[in-house]
């Protein structure tokens, strides 16, 4: 977890790697879609574009078939899912279902004028048309509104990993698995 622009992507795919488990990026998801024109994209489009969440019923319904897949019955990392308090609830029930269990919450933490810079400079190099500064900002004030809550939630069930998201990427990464007391391969 962590604020748009953390480096919650980045990490994930790393920690997908260590512990052999996809990284389920809703993100990911809805790029794809939008890239692909479907009818969810279109409608995930819109949202994106205007700095929003895509609405619960869309992504629990891509994040439910997505952990139902057989890739992810060893385990999973989920990366911009959950955002809101009922999508926690919708996760306790989806890993209910499954047999699976949360096992830990990393969240990134990053300054908020640090993560915009991040994000315009990511947009120049990558083409984003979704990163202006007004969207940045906006994603920024959604996530304190909406996500950040849930944070909370999860530090009352004793599973959350607060890592300092500024550094040199194998130095967050580093943090995060020696807070998961994980050793890295060499």
């Amino acid at each position: 977890m962590g604020p748009p622009g953390a480096g919650k992507g980045t990490q994930a795919r790393f920690i997908a790697e260590h512990f052999k488990i996809p990284a389920i990026s809703t993100g990911d998801i809805f790029r794809a879609n939008v890239s692909e024109g479907t009818e969810l994209g279109i409608e995930a489009k819109r949202y994106m574009d205007a700095g929003e969440y895509v609405p619960d019923e869309v992504t629990n319904l891509m994040v439910r078939n997505r952990i139902d897949d057989a890739d992810a019955v060893s385990g999973f990392l989920l990366d911009g899912y959950p955002r809101t308090l009922a999508q926690v609830e919708e996760l306790d029930g989806m890993i209910k279902f499954t047999g699976h269990r949360l096992d830990a919450v990393v969240c990134l933490t990053v300054d908020q004028d640090e993560i915009v810079s991040r994000l315009l400079q990511r947009a120049q190099v990558e083409g984003r048309a979704d990163d202006t500064e007004d969207v940045i900002r906006r994603r920024q004030q959604v996530y304190l509104e909406q996500t950040a809550p849930l944070i909370e939630v999860y530090k009352a069930r004793g599973i959350v990993h607060e890592i300092d998201g500024l550094g040199e990427v194998d130095e967050v990464t580093q943090r995060i698995f020696t807070a998961l007391d994980v050793v890295p391969e060499s």
